[in-house]
């Protein structure tokens, strides 16, 4: 996989403007909250925590039915909140790492695209689902986006993860990065914090990768599109919007 190095990840520039228009209007922090949580922080920056998980590389698998029902549970528990209308009547699953190379790609060559045309239009809503395969971090900073989802702001903490995405394993998405990120966007700092030092979505991201591994995924991304009459299409890797295009017209015509 292609990695990018960084000479002081703690001094990296926070980009957090968002690429979508979502809100931004966090609670404030008190001006005793600082010195409140002084102690809970320095654990939470101290944290260390270690990913028993290979990594693995994307090759195409199908479900085994045989041994496991596959059912829309599978593509919906353990997952982030919907982006777009919970109504439209597709829906597209993104099974994603936020250190992966190929994730940041599509982030940022096709997701625009899709979001302009069809979240926004009310015909397809976004599912996000953790598949922590690369190392510690990426267990981190998908933790500390279901944290950021606490205070209604999941999509926009995922969206600053990829706009400061900086390589696999080398540091960008540090515990003193996700704070500053969490920061960047406003988040209640003690209850992200407190979130984050109880590991509160330990299992949660856990069951979202068992969730890929039983629908056959060995690498990310890796899309599912469920048409309107719940037929599951797969789409692996970062396709380009073409791809996304062409099953979404399809299911819309039927």
């Amino acid at each position: 996989m292609d990695e990018s190095s960084s000479d002081n990840a703690a001094e990296m520039p926070i980009q957090s403007q968002p690429k979508t228009t979502r809100g931004l209007h966090g609670p404030s922090l008190g001006i005793g909250a600082g010195i409140a949580i002084v102690s809970i922080i320095s654990v939470f920056l101290a944290m260390n925590v270690i990913d028993t998980n290979p990594e693995l590389q994307f090759e195409e698998k199908t479900p085994n039915q045989e041994n496991q029902e596959v059912t829309l549970s599978l593509f919906t528990a353990n997952a982030s909140p919907y982006l777009g209308d919970e109504n439209a009547p597709i829906t597209l699953v993104e099974f994603g790492d936020y250190q992966c190379f190929f994730c940041h790609k599509f982030f940022n060559e096709t997701e625009s695209a899709i979001l302009k045309n069809y979240v926004e239009t009310g015909k397809v809503k976004i599912i996000f689902k953790d598949f922590t395969i690369i190392g510690p971090d990426s267990i981190a900073a998908a933790n500390a986006a279901h944290c950021a989802k606490e205070q209604g702001k999941f999509w926009e903490y995922h969206d600053t993860l990829y706009n400061n995405w900086g390589g696999e394993n080398n540091d960008w998405a540090s515990s003193e990065n996700l704070l500053k990120f969490a920061q960047s966007i406003e988040l209640n700092e003690e209850s992200f914090v407190k979130c984050m030092v109880e590991k509160k979505y330990d299992q949660l991201v856990t069951s979202s990768n068992n969730d890929a591994r039983t629908l056959g995924l060995t690498g990310t991304p890796g899309f599912f599109i469920i048409g309107p009459d719940n037929q599951i299409t797969k789409i692996p890797g970062a396709q380009p919007y073409e791809s996304f295009q062409r099953i979404f017209e399809y299911e819309l015509a039927k």
